[in-house]
């Protein structure tokens, strides 16, 4: 399983932006992007990776970190096999390295649930 995630640049604190993650692959038993919990993960500079949201398999329920609830919202859309967290109100601190990650069942808010992970994409915030 491979995961490309993309979206990420430079905004100004207030803005938007909207990070994609692809998925490719099956695992060894056969599962894919349908049947995957997917999460969104960060690391900002000098911190630890913090969890941002997660989505279960078919996208009825929905989970986030309290510093970005009401602002960010996780999606997904199982026929193009992607992910979404599409971000406003964006601030300083919401700068840092995101990560999308990918695992079959439920979705966490736990890194080591998830197996698979992408590259990151880069958010910069300024203020």
């Amino acid at each position: 399983v491979q995961l490309q995630a993309s979206g990420g640049g430079l905004v100004q604190a207030g803005g938007s932006l909207r990070l994609s993650c692809v998925a490719s692959g099956r695992t060894t038993r056969g599962h894919d992007f349908s049947d995957f919990g997917m999460g969104w993960f960060r690391v900002a500079p000098g911190k630890e990776r913090e969890f941002v949201a997660a989505v279960t398999w078919s996208g009825d329920s929905t989970y986030y970190a309290d510093s970005v609830k009401g602002r960010f919202t996780i999606s997904r859309d199982n026929a193009k096999k992607t992910v979404y967290l599409q971000m406003s109100s964006l601030k300083p601190e919401d700068t840092a390295m995101y990560f999308c990650a990918a695992d079959v069942g439920l979705a966490t808010r736990y890194a080591s649930s998830y197996a698979y992970w992408g590259q990151g994409t880069l958010v910069t915030v300024s203020s």
